[in-house]
């Protein structure tokens, strides 16, 4: 293969699957409609310890909050990046739903982003989808 040539891995015009965000929460009820509202999704369903929001229009990753007993603790490992013609008037709805800022605006790699945290501390940027973001 050459210089910045990429393998595709087998990709084929097949569909792909379904990808679905998993996030732990302590009180994934508590948190749903925090989530849904800030991705405009709907909650499609609660089973047991888990509820599952999905794209109101389709398009879009479902996401699943999971019952876990213990808090969050440390560094997400993994975080959402909710890009948005405008990071600061965005970052001002999340907060009106109980998010909250943690760091920001930073600007790097031609991108703006403002680092917010839900109402359990998971942190997930608010960016303007330029650059790297």
């Amino acid at each position: 293969m050459g210089a910045g040539s990429v393998d595709s891995g087998g990709v084929t015009d097949t569909p792909g699957p379904v990808l679905t965000v998993t996030m732990d929460a302590t009180d994934p009820d508590a948190l749903a409609p925090f989530w849904a509202a800030a991705l405009r999704y709907r909650v499609a369903g609660t089973e047991g310890g888990y509820v599952a929001l999905v794209p109101l229009s389709g398009g879009g990753p479902n996401v699943l909050l999971q019952r876990v007993p213990e808090p969050k603790s440390g560094k997400n490992r993994t975080h959402l990046d909710l890009k948005v013609p405008d990071i600061e008037a965005e970052a001002a709805r999340l907060e009106s739903l109980g998010a909250r800022r943690t760091a920001g605006p930073v600007a790097e790699l031609g991108s703006r982003w403002i680092v917010m945290a839900d109402p359990e501390g998971n942190e997930f940027c608010v960016c303007d989808g330029q650059g790297g973001c």
